[in-house]
């Protein structure tokens, strides 16, 4: 079991800020949890509360001592959220360490059951943060009344992503297979590779070339999903396929792919559609999801994803046109990155909602629907290359290591469009729209698991 603190980029830059300050700073951070399907724990941080200035009877660089008005109300908003309150301060200098002292553990015997009553929750939870000059570490906790569990990891998200292992953890030193790997971005990032849990919704074309360049990368922890077998047309563009295996279920074609490259990899699969509640329900595990999908329906539930659960989600989108007579006349690709507080898929308008409709519908409805002409009619498979798949797959993965490594422009833009027939790439964002669900005013951010699941309706 881990448990994962995960922080909006906008909440961590707060905490990573006052961790650099000269003296001790202290707040009480609300955090939904979530108990996942793969026995993890998983916490969405919501909302921070700083301790006011006028609460601090004493703050210099080595101890704070804070009256209760400092953090009491903080424990009503955790109450009326649901959430769970987690003390944390920082340990500030240079040469600091987040490793808690003995007056910490004593703090934390007398906050905890005050907490606990107060934000009427039944976990207690405290965190230490500390930035010394290569980057910021943690260590942390929560507790009930019999049960103490230590938080294994803390995940940033937002345009950026940062992935730290709790202090007291250690790190180990990456394998020299991926000597390479670390000439160009350093050992840190490819430990933080070997860390992340990484879903990928799809294993065709676009997919399986993900998840060829993601174990090749050293991702090590996979969830496969894709409710197809493979066919003889498949094995043109999926990679890790043989006429052998035409029949077998994508997912297993593409897990035992990932297996031979790399033994040591854990991959799960899951042979149902996306669209079906207890298939999303497995992506509670996830720290990022690659949406490799083509249908609207499955683009629907994933863009709830990235606002709900602050896991980030990378879409792609590859569309070929060509004239009846099989010209080819247009290469047209697109990976967008959602990430919490960023637009949706429905604000950019890359989600055909009728067809999404439509999608959703028992296949006996669809077609009754469809003859009245009270539903659009599902299209034939759209043209497919695997040069072109395989290019927006690698413009996909270059994205993730882009926010992870951090070499690109700032901000860093929420889009890329790859208009291959002209030798165009271009980029863009966008804003959410106003009162929608992906938009911070919603306080739909880090909302976890809601009945119904994701606040939408389901297939069957």
């Amino acid at each position: 079991m881990t448990a994962t603190l995960v922080l909006p980029d906008q909440i961590a830059a707060e905490l990573f800020d006052a961790a650099a300050a000269d003296v001790e700073t202290a707040g009480v951070l609300l955090a939904r949890r979530i108990d996942t399907p793969g026995g993890n724990i998983r916490l969405l941080a919501r909302a921070l509360h700083w301790v006011p200035d006028d609460a601090y009877r004493r703050r210099d660089a080595t101890a704070l001592t804070i009256a209760s008005h400092g953090y009491v109300p903080a424990l009503g908003a955790a109450e009326a959220d649901g959430a769970v309150p987690i003390w944390l301060h920082t340990h500030p200098g240079s040469d600091s360490s987040p490793r808690p002292s003995k007056h910490d553990d004593l703090v934390d015997r007398q906050l905890a059951d005050l907490f606990r009553l107060r934000a009427g929750s039944p976990v207690y939870g405290a965190v230490v943060i500390a930035r010394p000059e290569e980057r910021p570490c943690f260590t942390g906790h929560i507790e009930s009344d019999n049960r103490r569990t230590e938080i294994d990891r803390l995940w940033v998200t937002g345009r950026r992503f940062v992935l730290l292992p709790n202090w007291l953890h250690g790190t180990t030193s990456p394998s020299e297979q991926f000597d390479r790997n670390i000439r160009a971005f350093g050992g840190y990032i490819q430990r933080v590779l070997g860390d992340l849990r990484v879903a990928v919704v799809g294993c065709g074309g676009t997919g399986s070339a993900v998840i060829e360049q993601l174990v090749r990368l050293g991702v090590r922890h996979l969830q496969l999903f894709d409710p197809d077998t493979l066919t003889a047309g498949n094995v043109t563009r999926v990679y890790g396929s043989y006429f052998d295996d035409v029949g077998e279920a994508k997912v297993s074609v593409s897990a035992a792919h990932a297996r031979r490259i790399a033994p040591d990899a854990e991959v799960t699969t899951t042979q149902a559609k996306i669209t079906l509640e207890s298939t999303a329900r497995r992506l509670l595990d996830a720290d990022i999801v690659f949406g490799c999908t083509d249908d609207n329906a499955g683009r629907l539930v994933l863009s709830r994803i990235a606002s709900y659960l602050l896991t980030p989600v990378i879409d792609c989108g590859v569309l070929l046109s060509s004239e009846p007579g099989g010209q080819l006349i247009g290469i047209d690709g697109r990976v967008t990155v959602l990430a919490p507080g960023t637009a949706c898929l429905v604000c950019r308008d890359r989600i055909d909602l009728r067809r999404a409709a439509a999608e959703m519908l028992a296949p006996s409805e669809h077609r009754r629907l469809a003859n009245e002409g009270y539903a659009p009619a599902l299209l034939d498979p759209e043209p497919a290359v695997v040069a072109f798949t395989t290019q927006v797959a690698s413009a996909a993965v270059g994205e993730l290591l882009e926010r992870l490594i951090h070499y690109g422009p700032d901000p860093v833009p929420t889009e890329v469009l790859l208009r291959t027939h002209d030798r165009e790439v271009s980029t863009n964002d966008q804003e959410p729209r106003e009162g929608h669900y992906c938009h911070p005013g919603s306080h739909k951010l880090g909302l976890g698991v809601t009945e119904p699941f994701l606040e939408q309706t389901w297939q069957g």
